[in-house]
This record gives structure tokens, C-alpha cells and sequence, in this order.
């Protein structure tokens, strides 16, 4: 008897009433519309000032510039030895659009390959500067006397950097610095005596160094740009000197870039399938996300308009530690005026904040567009994913100035296209395929502008991985 009972007490209870997976075949689900990922909040995009570009084309004209160059060096690494890229020499400023590819190499193959260990001196102040240093890898720290006549530290460079090129043209300079290695470090030695022993024998070489000497005797303001004659404090009948504003003959001109794509809607989904939602209408719209997307990225990254690419090497800091400390920032606020805003990955922005925890400091904020924003010196520190980590962990912070007025970095777009959606974004309808295929070419135009070299500033090599 007890047997029975327990099988009995084992059979499920019979279904009296309708499950809840049968009935949500009756019912109307209540549904979000598609999500995506990948959306950011593209503080760039909202933050730079748009200009309306007609034909597609912007000109930036300056005042005429006499800079010979100040570029970065490219190596190539085999094993453990490493060479520079012969047309890469053509960065080092008394070489600049030297065209002679063979000479080039020869100069390539009579660099010397040396090896520094951290902490060790590679030249000292006052010594005679006759060779030029082309840093492959490592940090290098110049070293000068501080206002107490104690030592400082005056810049820090690093891979791809170079120094002492005043030694090609300059028989008498000296070392106005001392070149200490911060980490371990490779270099290329190009000697100022293999230099003048291949001038002897190529005639393009000596008549190009003897050209580039003249250079520095140009009249020029600490910019490089050409001299605008002034006179003041005078009294009497003073001669007032004449003068004029010279432009660069060949100004850089922008082109607007393009992001496409082509969407294609099948017929019967986009009219069967339309409630409560349109198909084509979310379709598109997470197909303008990804443009957008890529739109911020390329303005960052892009090799002929990007903000990382193209921020003058003058402008481009290395940090003095390691991680991105206050100081390292102020830095970086200190080259130029009327800084508007700092773009920074969101892990740089983490580490910058450790830096500070490190010193007892705590970041302000200030509210933009509604939102509170992390903010040094009161400009605010904006996340990008899109600013690059490397494989050793390092990135870039860029501060910039922006707007026309204010000389700074500008966005640039056409709007008034045809079949415009959004400015400077269009969706056309490109007709229907024999598969019943609807097919809509969605387009973005784009571009941006640096309009003075000091707009842009690079806070480069950041680590975002130490901790202690």
C-alpha cells in the first residue's frame, strides 16, 4: 500500500490551465528595436565645429614658412640589427627633399649601430656636436642645467626621434645639452666626416648642404615663419621700416573624404514585416551608426587627415615617466592657447587618474551638453575608443583648440547633398534586382582640418598598464 502511494505522489500533476509558452503565441510581445554594440558616444563629432566646404575642397593658406623639416625617422629591424630607411633620412632637416635615391643609401649603409644602456650618457653639454643620433628604440632624455644650477630634464624622446642634426652643416656646433638614456636604447650614428667625405665625391650633396646652410639666416619669428618688419618705442623723426605678409605659395589643400556602403532589403521583408517596426528604417539606422563610427575613426587615424597622423612633430610630447602624470598634462596645455578639449582613450583617462590618486589629487569635472565630464585645468577629458593601444600598452592624448576664429581644428562637410538624410550624408535608392533585392547607397563626406600647426598637440608612448 505505501508502495502505490509513492508512485502516485511521483506523477506530475495534471495541467489545468494554458501554459505560458503556448499562450505567447497569441499574444503581442512588447520588443525593443535592434541594439548594436558598437555605439559610442563620439565626443569628437559633436565637439568640432562643422565647416560647409563648397566643391568639396578646403585650402588652408599661411603665412610664408621657411621649416626644413622635422619629421620622424623609420627603421628596419633583422634579427638584432637594425638600418635606417635610406628616403627616411630625408627627414632629418639638412636633408630635407634631397632627391638622390644612391646617395641616400650610402649614407644609410655608413650609419653606425651603437647600444646604450639605461642611465648611460651618450653625449655631453659642450662637447663638439659632429654626429647626428637616429633613436630606433628607447627613451633619450635631454639634460640641461635648471634655474638653480641643478640638472633638469628638457625633453624626452623617443623611437623615431632624432638629434645633433645641426652637425651636417654646422662645423662648429657643440652639444648645448647633455643626451642621457632613460631606458635601454638603440641608435644609428651618422658622423658629420662620412657626410663631407661622400660631398667630396657627389656634386648634388655639397651644392644641397651649402643651400640648406643658408636656411637658418632667414629672417624669421621663433615659428619659422617669415619676418613681419615692426618698429616701436621710437621717438622723432624715425625712419618706420616697410613691410609686407608673405604667403606660402603652396598652401595644403583638403579634400572631403568618403565612407559608403550599400544596404540591401529584401521586397518581401521590407512589406510584410513592417510592424510595429519599420525594417528599412532600423536597417538604416544601425548602418548610419557604423558610418559614424567609422567617420570619428578615420579623423583620428586617417594617414592624410587624422588628428594623430598629421599633429606637427613639434607638437608631439613624450611623457616623462611613463604614465600620463599632472605635469605631463600641463605640458601638453602649456604649447598652446585657448585649449577647448583633451580626446583620450577610456583606459589613458583610468591611468591619468591613478597618476593623480599618486599625488592626492582629485580631477575635477565640468558639465558638457548635460553631461559631467572628467576635466584637467578645466578643459574636459573626452573617451575615445578610438585612439590606438599598442601591443606594449601605450597610447596617445591629444589636446586640440578648434573653430575657424580661434585658428584651431576644424570638421569639414558638404551639406545639401542630394537624397541628404543627415549633413553631409545621403541614402539613394539604387533600384531593385532580379532577386527582389532593394539596394540603397548610403553615403558620408567628410574631412578635417589642422589651420595652424599648434592646434594640435600629441601626448604620445602614454602607459596605460602600470600600477604601481
Amino acid at each position: 500500500m505505501s508502495v502505490g502511494n509513492e508512485v502516485l505522489a511521483a506523477q506530475p500533476p495534471s495541467q489545468q490551465s494554458l501554459g505560458t509558452a503556448a499562450a505567447r503565441n497569441l499574444a503581442t510581445t512588447t520588443k525593443s528595436v535592434p541594439q548594436m554594440q558598437e555605439i559610442t558616444s563620439r565626443w569628437l563629432l559633436r565637439m568640432l565645429p562643422w565647416v560647409q566646404v563648397q566643391g568639396g575642397t578646403y585650402r588652408v593658406n599661411r603665412r610664408l614658412s621657411y621649416a626644413v623639416g622635422d619629421g620622424r625617422v623609420t627603421f628596419v629591424q633583422t634579427g638584432d640589427r637594425v638600418a635606417v630607411i635610406p628616403a627616411e633620412l630625408g627627414e632629418l632637416p639638412a636633408l630635407r627633399a634631397y632627391g638622390d635615391d644612391g646617395v641616400l643609401s650610402e649614407l644609410a649603409r655608413r650609419c653606425e649601430q651603437r647600444e646604450f644602456a639605461a642611465g648611460q650618457v651618450m653625449v655631453a653639454s659642450g662637447d663638439a656636436a659632429d654626429e647626428v643620433f637616429l633613436l630606433a628604440h628607447g627613451r633619450v632624455e635631454k639634460v640641461g642645467s635648471g634655474p638653480y644650477g641643478d640638472d633638469a630634464v628638457l625633453e624626452v624622446l623617443a623611437d623615431g626621434a632624432y638629434f645633433g642634426d645641426q652637425a651636417l652643416v654646422d662645423g662648429e656646433a657643440t652639444w648645448e645639452y647633455t643626451a642621457r638614456a632613460a631606458t635601454a636604447c638603440t641608435v644609428l650614428v651618422l658622423s658629420r666626416r662620412d657626410v663631407r667625405n661622400l660631398a667630396e665625391r657627389e656634386d648634388s650633396l655639397r651644392h644641397h648642404l651649402a643651400a640648406v646652410a643658408s636656411v637658418p639666416h632667414q629672417r624669421t619669428n621663433k615659428y619659422g615663419e617669415a619676418e613681419i618688419d615692426l618698429s616701436a618705442g621710437h621717438v622723432g623723426e624715425s625712419v618706420v621700416p616697410h613691410t609686407f605678409v608673405d604667403y606660402d605659395a603652396a598652401p595644403r589643400e583638403y579634400e572631403l573624404s568618403v565612407a559608403q556602403t550599400v544596404l540591401k532589403v529584401h521586397s518581401r521583408v521590407a512589406d510584410l514585416y513592417n510592424q510595429p517596426m519599420n525594417q528599412t528604417e532600423q536597417q538604416l539606422r544601425l548602418t548610419v551608426e557604423a558610418l559614424r563610427e567609422r567617420q570619428e575613426h578615420e579623423l583620428i587615424n586617417n594617414r592624410e587627415f587624422g588628428l594623430l597622423n598629421n599633429c606637427d612633430y613639434g607638437q608631439r610630447l613624450q611623457p616623462h615617466d611613463g604614465g600620463p602624470s599632472p605635469d605631463d598634462m600641463d605640458e601638453l596645455l602649456s604649447r598652446r592657447r585657448g585649449s577647448k578639449m583633451f580626446l583620450a582613450h577610456p583606459r589613458a583617462i583610468a591611468a591619468f587618474g591613478r597618476e593623480c590618486n599618486k599625488r592626492g589629487l582629485v580631477p575635477a569635472s565640468v558639465e558638457v551638453a548635460g553631461h559631467h565630464v572628467p576635466a584637467w585645468r578645466g578643459v574636459p577629458i573626452f573617451p575615445s575608443n578610438k585612439i590606438p593601444i599598442s601591443d606594449a600598452r601605450t597610447t596617445s592624448i591629444i589636446c586640440m583648440r578648434t573653430g575657424e576664429a580661434e585658428q584651431g581644428v576644424i570638421g569639414l562637410q558638404q551639406s545639401g547633398i542630394p537624397d541628404e538624410i543627415e549633413p553631409s550624408l545621403s541614402v539613394r535608392f539604387m533600384g531593385i534586382d532580379e532577386q527582389a533585392i532593394i539596394s540603397y547607397l548610403v553615403t558620408a563626406y567628410y574631412s578635417a582640418a589642422i589651420l595652424v600647426p599648434d592646434a594640435v598637440g600629441v601626448l604620445e608612448n602614454v602607459e596605460v598598464g602600470r600600477w604601481g
